[in-house]
This record gives C-alpha cells, structure tokens and sequence, in this order.
C-alpha cells in the first residue's frame, strides 16, 4: 500500500487544514490496512523535516539519526511514520518511510516553489545554510520503486548538491532582501499577499538548512535523483499560469 496522502502546510490547504487532514487520513487509512489480509508492505511519504534543525543536530543526518521536528510539519510526518509503524507491526509486514527533501515540480503545489519565484525574496545574511531539492519525477519514480522492493525503514530520498537561499536567489535572477530577526515577520506577511505564504517549515529551511545523507536509498531503490543545481534551474524556467477567461462558445456548452 502507497500512503501518499501527507498535506503540506500552504501547498493545497492552510497550516490547520493540512494538520489535521494529514492527521485523519493516517489513522483512517494506515489503520484499516493494518487489519487487511492481503497486505504485503506500507510506504509512506515523509520528508527530511523529521529530524529537525535544532542546535546540535546532524548538518546532514542519515537514517540513523534520531527523530526530533522542529517545525509543526515535521511533527506531522514523524506522526505519520509512526502510525504506520504501529500498523506494520499489527499486520507484520515491511513499511518503508521515504524522507524526500522539499518536492518542487511544474505540476506540484509548493510553498517553496512560490516563494523562490517571488520578484523579491527575504534571505538570512547571517545564517543561510544550504538546502537541497527534489524533482517530482523523482520522487514518483522512489515511490513505484518502494513499492516493488519493500524495504524495511527509513530512507532518505534526495539529490546530491545543495544551494543557499542567496545562492538560489541570484540564480533565477531575484532580488535578495536581507532580514533578520523580528524581519522575518514582516516578511511572512508579505508573502502571503503576494500568493507564497511561507509556512514554519520553509523559512527553517531557508535559514538554517536542509541537506541529508541519500546514499541508502540510492543503493535500495536504484533512483538517482537530479541534482539540486538542476531542480533550480527548472524551477525558474516553469512558465507562470496564465488565466484564460472562458469563451462564450465554452459558456453555452
């Protein structure tokens, strides 16, 4: 069973909305496979958030490290390992938690995308530790492959290289606004209006990072996920929605 059913605070649904969402379908749906015979493993969606940024954590943790979110998404995905980690133990089957780093795609609702194509984007003078991406693809192809190999534990699913929100920045060609501090606020808020609300999760990522050790999946699965520089690239290439007005034709039909 794939469990992809994980809500990003501000990809489709509001912070509160995708908590509880993500909370619901875990219980409901991991918990009713656990009693289905025909079960033969669990994979379910995760991301690197579970381990947190607090001071003296791992700079680039690998499976082993512990479990300890800093953000209220991270606490949502530790949440949704461990209920399929109960129900994995109630059927005895395998389940795998793929850790991807933060999915962007042209097709994929993300708060991270949004915000790094803003004309202008608010970026840490101070800290600004490097973070990595994941193409969508990717991570789609990590997910068939779980399925069919049904590991059992963790892995980290992410591409090799990583980038600064600076760094990030100049490349699509932004402006970078320093902010420190109570800024970050003042920040948040104007993102939002301009259509990137930035989630707890996102600006953690922005200042203090986000890398992992991939190498166990890579081995496991066979992916090999593109690198970050190449994910970035794409990302300011994706051309903007453009709204088109229905047709009087379309109307009466």
């Amino acid at each position: 069973m794939l469990h992809l059913r994980v809500y990003e605070p501000n990809a489709q649904f509001g912070p509160t909305e995708a908590r509880l969402a993500t909370m619901a379908s875990a219980v409901s749906v991991l918990g009713a496979a656990a009693s289905c015979p025909s079960l033969q493993g669990i994979v379910v969606l995760s991301g690197i958030e579970v381990y947190g940024r607090r001071r003296g954590a791992p700079s680039r943790p690998d499976e082993s490290a512990d479990i300890d979110p800093t953000s209220p998404f991270g606490a949502s995905l530790a949440h949704v390992e461990q209920v399929a980690g109960e129900a994995s133990q109630v059927a005895g089957v395998p389940v795998t938690s793929l850790r991807f780093g933060p999915i962007v795609g042209p097709s994929l609702p993300s708060p991270l995308g949004r915000y790094l194509r803003l004309p202008a984007v608010a970026t840490s003078p101070l800290m600004g530790l490097p973070f990595c991406l994941t193409h969508q693809e990717d991570a789609a192809l990590a997910i068939v492959s779980a399925g069919q190999v049904r590991f059992d534990g963790p892995l980290n699913v992410v591409g090799p290289g990583a980038v600064t929100a600076s760094q990030a920045v100049r490349r699509g060609g932004r402006m970078a606004i320093p902010v420190i501090g109570p800024g970050w606020r003042l920040a948040a808020i104007t993102a939002e209006l301009l259509g990137a609300p930035l989630p707890p999760h996102t600006r953690e990522l922005l200042v203090r990072g986000g890398v992992a050790d991939g190498t166990l999946a890579t081995d496991v699965l066979g992916v090999h996920p593109r690198p970050t520089d190449d994910v970035l690239a794409q990302l300011y290439q994706w051309g903007q929605v453009a709204r088109v007005a229905p047709t009087s034709r379309g109307a009466a039909a």
